[in-house]
């Protein structure tokens, strides 16, 4: 009897270890997205800050307002703006479009990089990583090891991503991977400025003091705490998993519905996290229409994990397959919160004094299965293509820039430091190098801008990539590997003449070599590597020979 119970135990025990190894993967997302899982208050209302309750200075010598609305992966072909829009049209961004049209449309804008939290930093400062060492996004616990897990599980054809376990040693806490203190933002010279200063959204900078958004400037800050825009399966949404993609798992596994405000603990957001954003910036608004306000609302919409409200899924009808779909309808809400905040305005008379400017904080991304983000680009984001760093740039300010302005000069985002500092009549710091150009005399029509070579750059570790004279060079260290395009006559970076202009390509790996001679060394190490699809998203078959990029972070 005895003999019968131990091989039962052990047929059992068995069967348990076998069902744990077939599914182990799941096993450890399980067990590394639940550990050190933050508590998660119901919503609480918004306290913010009230301004003067009566208008002091004419709204005609205040300084103007300023907005910021910043998209998250926000492909150049989302928006109907440029001709395109989602879903070959069938799905429009009025509101967007109205004000690229009564404003300065900048044609050939660029993010900071290909991938999110280097850009919001340059944004913020002005200046390349080679200055400031945010060269990384700041990776989340157990991402390092999850991504590559399921990565390499899905057999695509291409070279394995891989965890750089040597340099997770290194890494400080998710937290303290955040933007330096001596580095000075936008918010602290428009505080200097007398501004009221607030954030709204994804900061992405650090998560603890010093590098919360309340130490960089910001009087107020209404933080996404987490990243998901509703609860998983609430009936007032509708989403899309991606079951191609090990981002996806990991955010779906991870993250929460949850904001925090001025660095309280976190609470449940008031809705659809797109338009509980928007509804909280038109309180803003509304609290200081009497006092000059910066207001930096920086969108996570349209970022993975897809989640649309069932409105908007509904009202951008019947579109194939189901998470385009969504993911239209995501951007329908961004359309939407454009909308809003320039209503506001006018509702308010502040319309006419007040600077508004949208962008993306980097391309489309090619792991939401979504091949026309980045249209006619080649590239998503997590490469430096074209597709990875062209972005939407936007400038309306009433008086000032005539409406239609179309701007084709090159530009970038750490231009709109100074260009803000210079609208606004701050002071630039005196602590610090910008490398950014203020662009007010493009945008006003009154002069050209210049740069040193005429040049701008970008970097994510071993790849280094510059823009100089219609001719740009990307440089992957690990792959050995230069493209070398003549954007003036191949803007969509489709005939490599690295091997038939080595005149060309030794002057502008002269210009890489001079930029990254003295720059200052990463504030923390890269834990990934992963080789990127550049002409197919992640869920189309890996064609033999097709060409793809290593990106470190």
């Amino acid at each position: 009897m005895l003999r019968k119970i131990l091989i039962g135990v052990l047929l059992v025990v068995v069967a348990a270890a076998a069902i744990a190894f077939f599914n182990r993967k799941e096993i450890i997302l399980y067990l590394v997205t639940n550990a050190d899982r933050p508590t998660v208050a119901p919503n609480r209302p918004v306290e913010w800050m009230q301004g003067p309750e009566t208008a002091g200075p004419a709204q005609a010598v205040r300084p103007p307002n300023v907005i910021f609305i910043l998209a998250d992966d926000l492909g150049i072909n989302d928006i109907s703006t440029f001709g395109g829009g989602m879903a070959d049209g069938r799905v429009q961004t009025p509101n967007i479009d109205r004000l690229a049209a009564e404003g300065a449309l900048f044609s050939t804008a660029y993010s900071g990089t290909g991938t999110c939290a280097p850009s919001r930093a340059m944004l913020m400062t002005g200046r390349y990583p080679t200055r400031t060492g945010f060269e990384y996004t700041p990776t989340p616990p157990g991402m390092s090891r999850i991504v590559p897990m399921f990565a390499n599980d899905m057999k695509t054809g291409l070279p394995p991503t891989e965890q750089v376990k040597e340099n997770e040693k290194l890494m400080p806490p998710f937290a303290e991977q955040g933007l330096p203190t001596e580095e000075v933002t936008l918010a602290e010279v428009l505080k200097d400025r007398g501004y009221h200063t607030v954030h709204i959204g994804k900061w992405h900078l650090g998560n603890t003091s010093p590098f919360r958004p309340n130490d960089q400037g910001f009087d107020e800050s209404l933080d996404m705490a987490s990243g998901l825009f509703l609860p998983p399966g609430d009936p007032r949404g509708v989403e899309a998993r991606l079951d191609f993609d090990p981002i996806d798992k990991f955010l779906w596994a991870r993250m929460d519905f949850a904001a925090s405000y001025n660095g309280s603990d976190w609470f449940e957001p008031g809705g659809y996290l797109t338009d509980y954003w928007t509804d909280e910036s038109l309180k803003v608004i509304d609290a200081n229409k009497n006092r000059p306000f910066f207001l930096y609302l920086a969108h996570w919409g349209v970022h993975t994990p897809l989640q649309a409200t069932k409105e908007d899924y509904e009202a951008v009808g019947d579109i194939e397959p189901h998470r385009l779909r969504v993911y239209a309808a995501m951007l329908r809400a961004v359309d939407r919160s454009v909308g809003r905040i320039m209503e506001k305005l006018e509702e308010e008379g502040l319309a006419d004094n007040t600077i508004i400017v949208f962008s993306s904080d980097n391309g489309g991304a090619g792991y939401i299965g979504i091949p026309e983000v980045n249209a006619p680009y080649r590239g998503w984001k997590i490469t430096l293509f074209e597709g990875g760093i062209r972005v939407p740039l936007f400038m309306k300010w009433p008086g000032t820039i005539q409406p239609g302005t179309v701007i084709d000069e090159p530009v970038a985002h750490i231009d709109l430091m100074p260009t803000l500092a210079a609208a606004t009549g701050a002071r630039l710091p005196s602590s610090v190098e910008i490398d950014g150009q203020n662009l007010l005399p493009l945008a006003t029509g009154t002069g050209p801008i210049t740069r040193p070579d005429d040049a701008l750059f970008w970097s994510s570790g071993y790849y280094k990539v510059v823009r100089a004279g219609g001719w740009k060079l990307q440089v992957n260290g690990r792959q050995q590997k230069s493209w070398l395009f003549n954007l003036n006559e191949d803007p969509t970076e489709q005939t490599n003449l690295a091997a038939s202009e080595p005149e060309k390509l030794a002057e502008l790996q002269a210009l890489i070599d001079a930029h990254w001679k003295d720059a200052r060394e990463p504030l923390y190490p890269y834990t990934i590597e992963s080789p990127i699809k550049i002409d197919h998203t992640i869920d189309a078959p890996y064609v033999e020979g097709e060409e793809y990029v290593y990106w470190p972070n």
